[in-house]
């Protein structure tokens, strides 16, 4: 991330990889405040070991651009609300990637960093069975919430494919 103002929103990429078992690093590397370390970060993170990068940043945001364009991994942006613009500065900066350059780019805040852990975990996941397997559980979960809502409606008749489920 940018700053270390941005962990609130990040704090929901974090809690994604922590769930499913993914290692994973958190630092803080800014674009533009330390390029040398935001360098040396991307142009290695390969070598190191890492399967894809998440990086958040609000205002300007280059970091995820910058990234992209010094690492072979997957870079997936979080736009980070901004004080100015609410986070559209940040959206627009990471989504409009020149061509040849791409950032696959996440909604702004929170529901962001949630999906772009979830993103990141089904990227690990493509040679992680374990990891694969608790994205798969996750998403089972998702659709039982789902189909076990039942909406507080007085009066209202449930939907005929539920009576039928009923008899």
């Amino acid at each position: 991330m940018g700053s270390d103002s941005d962990l609130p929103v990040m704090q929901g990429a974090v809690d994604v990889l922590v769930d499913f078992g993914v290692p994973f690093e958190v630092r803080i590397v800014s674009a533009h405040r330390t390029p040398g370390v935001m360098y040396e970060y991307a142009t290695q993170a390969h070598e190191r070991g890492l399967k894809v990068i998440i990086a958040g940043a609000g205002g300007a945001a280059h970091l995820p651009g910058m990234t992209a364009a010094k690492t072979r991994l997957p870079v997936l942006g979080v736009p980070v609300q901004s004080k100015a613009l609410s986070g559209l500065d940040s959206l627009l900066s990471i989504v409009q990637m020149p061509k040849g350059i791409p950032v696959g780019t996440l909604a702004i805040g929170e529901a962001g960093a949630v999906n772009a852990g979830l993103l990141a975990a089904a990227i690990v996941g493509l040679h992680d069975p374990a990891v694969a397997g608790k994205l798969d559980a996750y998403r089972a979960a998702q659709t039982r919430r789902v189909l076990e809502e039942e909406l507080p409606v007085p009066g209202a008749a449930a939907p005929a494919a539920d009576q039928d489920r009923a008899k």
